[in-house]
């Protein structure tokens, strides 16, 4: 698994202090004590990979743009609307996919094989965790690397959509401006007009990205699983997720009915700050690797 030697890429990271040693300590602490720790993760931990979350103060997509993402009612009545969809993602895409998992992901990763993560839960549909080697792991929310058919079921990679898309629109051409936390880009719509979307090789079915979009649901099995992965576990440590989705929160106020210990690792306020046992303001990519 290939992972940028480079810097972090800071564009889309809120600004914040350098982890202070007291908080270093009390998270060394915090993790030492755990034996099977569930981890939950939100787009905070992959904004030190380039890609914006949605609702950091002053770089968040939120705060940036009125743009908002697409809304899954939306998305399954409207073919315009699926238009405007895969026109934006196909030209997001090349970029998209290329990013990579950062510090914070391959910590994660280190301490499943360590046996000391129990399991990982993401709200991120980007693939960093897979791409870092994770595997005990639920994509709670999907990801955008796998497409399905609303219709028969059939599944096929998002990269081998690509080739669809681009033997389809063989001379269309736009800019991208901008990329957002699923892989939207910004076009207008002059420029989608003419763009050309494929159907299910075989069904002829509308081909959905495998995300739990705006105004959808997680299924109920999903849940139930992860339930039980957090009944398995001693202690609940969410990084890089201000927790205001309720598909995510839920866990949170399940870990608290178990009176399990919650550590949040984030910049910014979010919702556990009132009950978590501890709140650390940093980066994920350079707090959780003094962790050992």
């Amino acid at each position: 698994h290939s992972v940028s030697r480079a810097s972090p890429n800071l564009t889309f990271v809120p600004a914040c202090l350098p982890p202070d040693p007291v908080e270093v300590e009390e998270l060394q602490h915090f993790v030492s004590n755990s034996k099977r720790l569930f981890v939950m993760t939100g787009a905070g931990i992959s904004t030190e990979s380039g890609i914006p979350d949605y609702r950091s103060e002053g770089v968040g997509l939120f705060s940036r743009t009125d743009r908002r993402p697409v809304q899954h009612a939306e998305f399954i009545r409207s073919a315009s609307a699926r238009q405007r969809y895969w026109a934006r993602n196909f030209v997001g895409w090349p970029q998209f996919s290329s990013h990579q998992p950062n510090k914070a992901h391959l910590v994660l990763r280190d301490w499943e094989k360590l046996g000391k993560l129990h399991w990982l839960v993401t709200q991120n549909v980007d693939a960093l965790h897979t791409k870092a080697g994770s595997q005990r792991m639920t994509e709670l929310h999907g990801c955008t690397h796998r497409v399905f058919c609303l219709a028969c079921g059939d599944r096929i990679l998002r990269s081998e959509l690509q080739e669809h898309f681009e033997a389809l629109n063989p001379t269309w051409k736009a800019e991208a401006f901008g990329v957002a936390p699923d892989g939207d880009v910004f076009l207008t719509d002059e420029q989608v007009r003419n763009f050309q979307v494929p159907a299910c090789r075989k069904c002829g079915g509308i081909l959905k990205p495998d995300v739990t979009f705006f105004g959808d649901t997680v299924s109920q099995e999903k849940v139930s699983f992860v339930h039980q992965r957090l009944a398995e576990s001693d202690s609940m440590l969410v990084a890089g997720s201000s927790m205001q989705v309720y598909s995510g929160y839920r866990f949170a106020l399940a870990a608290r009915e178990k009176k399990l210990p919650i550590a949040v690792l984030n910049i910014g306020p979010t919702r556990l700050d009132h009950f978590a046992s501890l709140k650390l303001n940093s980066r994920c990519g350079e707090l959780l690797p003094l962790i050992v």
